[in-house]
């Protein structure tokens, strides 16, 4: 009977695991003094550094495309502006450049914190009883042979932390915020996507905004 370590089963795991999900909600509030609204247009704007341009425009779009497939229509900053429109603005400046194109909500997208994690990974071995391999010499050389020659590897995790803020332009005032994390992507795009799933199915749940029966179109 062969006995397996722990390093045996990991690559099982690690499958697992990508196949689970990687984002989560680790809290969220809505505004008690609002009822449940509609917006004509909202803005997923992120607000994300530089060096992960990628990562923010990919978050936008996914999220603003969420919006739409439960019926409110929504555009993201990074196809209306371009990647610095608000940088040297102030707040009334920016929202009345977001209210000269019809947007009446804003929900933003803020990368918190990213953090990388490196581990080791122990490599491929596996044991067995005594008498099964080591009282033939091919059998044992076999099995030494690999415990030498299936090393372990360092690999490492990257943790996303957000947070969304939905503001309502009309009275300036925060309807929504949550807080989120999202463990080792495979790729910005599947992050992007499962995060978009997971905020509006959350607005949907708190009954923030009235989301439509049907994918809205451009108003």
């Amino acid at each position: 009977m062969r006995l397996y370590s722990y390093s045996f089963f990991l690559p099982i795991l690690l499958l697992l695991w990508g196949c689970s999900s990687s984002s989560k909600i680790t809290s969220s509030w809505r505004s008690p003094d609002r009822a449940t609204v509609s917006f004509k247009k909202v803005v997923v704007l992120g607000l994300v550094r530089d060096a992960d341009r990628t990562i923010r425009e990919e978050m936008e779009q996914y999220l603003a495309a969420a919006l739409r497939n439960h019926g409110q229509w929504a555009e993201c900053a990074c196809e209306l502006y371009g990647p610095k429109e608000f940088d040297q603005l102030t707040e009334q400046q920016a929202i009345e450049k977001l209210k000269s194109k019809g947007v009446d909500a804003v929900l933003t997208i803020v990368l918190l914190d990213k953090t990388k994690e490196r581990y080791y990974v122990p490599g491929h071995m596996y044991y067995t009883p005594y008498g099964l391999y080591y009282n033939r010499f091919w059998g044992y050389s076999r099995t030494i042979y690999g415990r030498i020659y299936s090393p372990g590897y360092y690999a490492t995790d990257t943790k996303y932390f957000w947070e969304s803020n939905l503001y309502d332009l009309t009275s300036g005032n925060l309807l929504y915020s949550s807080q989120s994390q999202s463990f080792d992507p495979s790729t910005s795009a599947a992050m992007g996507k499962e995060y978009g799933k997971l905020i509006v199915e959350d607005l949907d749940t708190k009954r923030v905004i009235a989301f439509a029966a049907v994918p809205t179109k451009s108003p």
